[in-house]
């Protein structure tokens, strides 16, 4: 991995367990058994060392250790920490979707964004839960988007990013049905999300001048209005909008094409219209490495792009490397805003810096 800088192994990066019955564990302990993550930053797992320690026997990961802390002010530096969430005996049911495995998702999360925000870690990475299992007091919400959204934005914008090298794919709306996508958009709402990804494209991933393609919604962008008036009426006047505001936005374009050419490659950002419209080209093209990353918050999240797999959780066969890639782009985005806000706080320093007069 080379060399470090100090600020680099500053950098606390908590980890959330996730739901104990799927792949979340054992994709941590894989991730972590590999020690030069620990010259990337510092880790805090948000979970149970009775699980993770089931996990690894199961595994058989002896190249896995941990420390356990009572809380994040006892955080040691460049050693892998580990936050009990919750004291009770548990019992593992794996690859099974269960109200515990839900419960104590919940309770991992709850924890890791109560250091988040008091400060005590400067990013948060989620491993998987199930959607369904989560729902309780506390947490009514479709994924850990809009819950952190809430939390931490009071609800206000926000945008599901998938990340992968320079292949940035993101939502304007998130997970609702099918059919209820095309009332809920509006330009109003589509120019907000294109604000929202042109601003994290410059402050988090460091692009002075993004270029976003925006999808229309309809086959083949809706073909003039014969195969739908969203593109004329909703999409365009957006777009129009976001270029008059001084932002490099381009489209409508037809989501087959753009992304069955190479036509995507010229791109800092892809703004799609729905979920699978963006995710599945985006999960063809990015295999395992893929990264969902909730930009337009204060706080940094990402996520890997898979969900629990339990049919797979607890075999040793799932692949780490997703939530590698999410830790990894956590770091940097950190490192991104703050170079970011310290040159946009103090530009005669770096001006200076760099030889200017």
């Amino acid at each position: 991995m080379g060399q470090h800088s100090e600020d680099e192994e500053k950098i606390i990066v908590g980890v959330t367990i996730g739901d104990i019955n799927g792949v979340g564990p054992e994709i941590i302990i894989k991730m972590f058994s590999d020690n030069r993550m620990l010259q990337l930053c510092t880790p805090v797992i948000y979970g149970s060392s009775k699980a993770i320690s089931f996990y690894r026997k199961t595994l058989g990961e002896s190249d896995f250790n941990f420390t356990t802390i009572k809380s994040a002010e006892e955080i040691k530096l460049r050693k892998l920490n580990l936050i009990n969430c919750w004291d009770e005996e548990v019992t593992i049911e794996t690859g099974n979707p269960t109200p515990t495995g839900g419960k104590y998702a919940f309770t991992a999360l709850q924890k890791a964004c109560e250091d988040l925000s008091k400060g005590l870690i400067n990013a948060l990475v989620t491993a998987p839960i199930d959607k369904k299992t989560m729902q309780q007091e506390g947490f009514r919400f479709p994924g850990h988007t809009e819950f952190l959204a809430q939390q931490f934005a009071n609800g206000g914008d926000h945008l599901m990013m998938l990340v992968n090298e320079g292949l940035r794919v993101a939502t304007v709306t998130g997970h609702i049905a099918l059919n209820e996508v095309s009332g809920a958009l509006n330009a109003d709402l589509i120019f907000s999300k294109i604000k929202t990804m042109h601003a994290s494209l410059i402050r988090d991933f460091g692009i002075r001048k993004p270029r976003i393609a925006v999808l229309g919604l309809n086959p083949h962008s809706g073909e003039k209005g014969l195969l739908g008036k969203e593109e004329q009426d909703i999409i365009q006047p957006a777009i129009q909008r976001a270029f008059d505001s001084g932002i490099l936005a381009f489209g409508p374009y037809s989501a087959d094409g753009f992304f069955g050419s190479s036509q995507f490659k010229g791109f800092d950002g892809i703004l799609a219209m729905y979920h699978d419209q963006g995710l599945i080209p985006f999960k063809a093209l990015a295999f395992e490495a893929g990264v969902n990353f909730t930009a337009g918050l204060p706080i940094v999240r990402t996520s890997p792009d898979h969900g629990t797999a339990y049919d797979i959780a607890g075999k040793g066969i799932a692949s780490e490397s997703s939530i590698r890639s999410a830790v990894y782009l956590a770091c940097d985005i950190v490192k991104a805003r703050i170079e970011f806000d310290e040159i946009s706080g103090n530009p005669l320093k770096f001006s200076k810096l760099s030889g200017d007069r």
